[in-house]
């Protein structure tokens, strides 16, 4: 694809890479699991339309090209055939041909009502483009909001990030605990949540154990859903472990010490830690008006427009205040610190990432990072995952880096990574509608109780309570890239009130 055509039709609205709309399944049926075949129970409602289901699909469900960088082109592969029980839950539709990451899914054991729940609707359906099947198509524009961020890897290059070789098992509560929240002096329940929320997915987990997994809009435990600035910390996590096995000697080491292109340019004399702090005090403009030095970042990395690289945050050369000084949101400190990376550890952050992180978590499905025309992750957004591999993820963060008896993280560099030093007062408060404030590229609750978020635009978010090894990841389709989520807190901030009194 022309990558200058690319970014004017996203940009602009116009149709560039269409992929089919799925036909949804009669029937209403869950998903439990991806491990083989089962016989379908005669007096299960909607048998017949179910056994159709299963006809139409015995040929074949797609897969991903193997190789390391993926540009969208699904081939049909071998049959990956869930589990599937008819039921009078929630409508699932078939799980889309064209992004399958091979799941491990929860035990045969499981009961039905810990299972995950699926609906193809959600809050403001049509105006999100449900009567055309959630389209998939290059537009940035709202209709097309819910196909294209759980199809990112589909519609620009990434590379490839495999599963774990032997997937982590994730437990179950035996039923979904029933939630009240109070928000704008209601009190609310989950399903209240979701009828006025534009999630795509939402779970709850605790220690090893999901205690609620819902998806809406047609989208299922099988979509990699776009992190956007989670990927942030992330990107933190793994210069904490750069640290660790001495590839970087110092976090006050200046960037143009491990980048030479970038020795005399304002990012290259900026430390480390303020660029971790998004303190570095170059200016940048971060207002997501589609006009901003964001949005030039934006097309010059994910879009291809440019070269990448040392190129793409090359721009961004004029000191507006000293380092160290205040605070300002600005993604393309994220991208240096992953030009660190890759220049330190001699090989793609997404491998890195891979060997440090997600084959340790025991990932259950492949994900995938975007890349820019020189193979460089945009590693200030664009990590692309399935909801439950989030979730182990915030479940690593939330056990303070360790997993049994193996530091993944080292646990100083994630103290130091989620809280504020009493002498960074201008990191104490950046977002006064949430109060929160910065850490290392993580977004830190205020009060003495220490929990963190990885949040990304229009809803993304993992929230973390490590004090009680609970975590809530959420992904969505808000109107607003910046949307603080406030109704999304008070839900969060309900489930540590009833789940977080002690640690597991």
């Amino acid at each position: 694809m022309n990558r200058r055509a690319f970014v004017r039709t996203f940009a602009g609205g116009l149709l560039t890479a269409p992929l089919a709309a799925e036909a949804q399944p009669a029937g209403k049926v869950y998903r439990i699991g991806w491990l083989g075949t089962t016989q379908v129970p005669a007096n299960a409602p909607g048998r017949e339309a179910f056994i159709g289901l299963l006809d139409r699909e015995i040929g074949g469900m797609g897969q991903q090209r193997p190789d390391a960088v993926m540009r969208g082109v699904p081939y049909r592969g071998g049959l990956i055939l869930g589990i599937l029980i008819v039921t009078l839950g929630c409508a699932s539709p078939k799980p889309p041909p064209d992004n399958p990451p091979i799941v491990t899914g929860p035990s045969q054991a499981q009961s039905l009502a810990s299972s995950p729940r699926f609906s193809s609707g959600g809050p403001d359906a049509e105006k999100y483009g449900a009567n055309e099947g959630y389209p998939v198509k290059a537009i940035n524009r709202l209709p097309f909001f819910v196909g294209v961020f759980s199809h990112y890897d589909q519609l620009l290059d990434g590379r490839t990030i495999r599963r774990a070789a032997s997937p982590s098992r994730l437990l179950r509560a035996p039923s979904e605990p029933a939630l009240r929240y109070e928000y704008q002096a209601e009190t609310r329940s989950l399903d209240d949540y979701l009828a006025r929320n534009p999630a795509t997915g939402l779970l709850i987990a605790r220690g090893d154990t999901i205690l609620v997994e819902r998806y809406q809009y047609a989208r299922t435990d099988r979509h990699r859903f776009a992190s956007f600035s989670m990927a942030k910390t992330v990107t933190a996590m793994l210069v904490g472990l750069a640290i660790a096995e001495n590839l970087i000697r110092s976090v006050d080491d200046p960037a143009g010490s491990y980048v030479p292109a970038l020795a005399d340019t304002e990012y290259g004399r900026t430390s480390l830690r303020h660029l971790l702090q998004m303190s570095s005090g170059v200016r940048f403009r971060e207002n997501y008006s589609g006009q901003d030095d964001a949005a030039r970042l934006f097309a010059a990395t994910v879009l291809q427009d440019g070269p990448g690289g040392v190129e793409a945050v090359k721009p961004y050369n004029e000191r507006g205040r000293w380092s160290g000084a205040l605070f300002s949101y600005a993604s393309v400190e994220t991208q240096v610190l992953g030009l660190v990376l890759r220049s330190v550890v001699g090989r793609p952050v997404a491998e890195y990432f891979r060997d440090r992180i997600w084959e340790p978590i025991g990932a259950e499905a492949d994900a995938t990072w975007i890349i820019d025309a020189s193979g460089q992750e945009a590693t200030y957004c664009c990590l692309n995952a399935v909801l439950r591999d989030y979730a182990r993820l915030g479940l690593l963060l939330a056990h303070d880096g360790r997993l049994g008896d193996r530091q993944i993280i080292p646990k100083a560099w994630l103290s130091a990574a989620t809280t504020i030093d009493p002498n960074d007062w201008h990191l104490k408060r950046v977002w006064d509608r949430t109060g929160f404030g910065y850490g290392y590229q993580t977004w830190i609750f205020p009060g003495e109780r220490r929990m963190f978020a990885l949040i990304g635009s229009h809803g993304q978010a993992i929230y973390v309570d490590p004090a009680s090894r609970l975590v809530m990841v959420h992904t969505a389709v808000r109107e607003r890239a910046d949307d603080p989520n406030e109704e999304t807190i008070a839900l969060w901030r309900s489930v540590v009130d009833v789940f977080g009194a002690r640690p597991q």
